[in-house]
Formats: structure tokens, C-alpha cells, sequence
């Protein structure tokens, strides 16, 4: 399972977010998508972790949670649509 987090702000760095979820369990993977054009993050990532309930615990504690001035929006992450 993949943990999608939003409204993240511009400048935060994969370390930042492995900081943060690693008070929840073992992060095994950060990914933070850039734009292909302009190679600017893109205001979201994706967390993953060793097992699901710390994945759970981490979601349960971080959406809507205040952090470097924006709230978060954590959840599950959804499987990619094709367009």
C-alpha cells in the first residue's frame, strides 16, 4: 500500500516527509513527482511503509495535520487512471 500526501509546499525535500512519517514506522520509499516541463515538485508525494497498520497510524494522525503552514491531505493512495 501507498500513502498519497497533498497540499505539501514547494520546497519540502524527501527527507522532510521521511522525517515526519518515520514518527509513525519505517518509511521503505518517498517519492516526490516534479513537473516534466518546468522540473518544479508538484505540491504532492507518496509514502510508503514497512506494514499497513503503521501506514494506518500514520494517515489516522497526519490528514488535515498543520505543517511548514499548509494542511495536509493524507490518505490511501488510489490506483493511477488511465486517461
Amino acid at each position: 500500500m501507498s500513502i498519497y500526501v497533498g497540499n505539501l509546499d514547494y520546497s519540502v525535500e524527501e527527507a522532510d516527509l521521511r522525517e515526519v512519517f518515520n514518527d509513525y514506522g519505517e518509511v521503505k520509499r518517498v517519492y516526490l513527482p516534479v513537473d516534466r516541463e518546468t522540473q518544479r515538485k508538484r505540491g504532492f508525494g507518496f509514502v510508503e511503509m514497512s506494514n499497513d497498520d503503521e501506514e494506518q497510524k500514520a494517515i489516522d494522525s497526519l490528514d488535515g495535520a498543520d505543517w511548514m503552514g499548509r494542511q495536509m491531505k493524507v490518505n490511501k493512495a488510489r490506483p493511477r487512471e488511465n486517461r
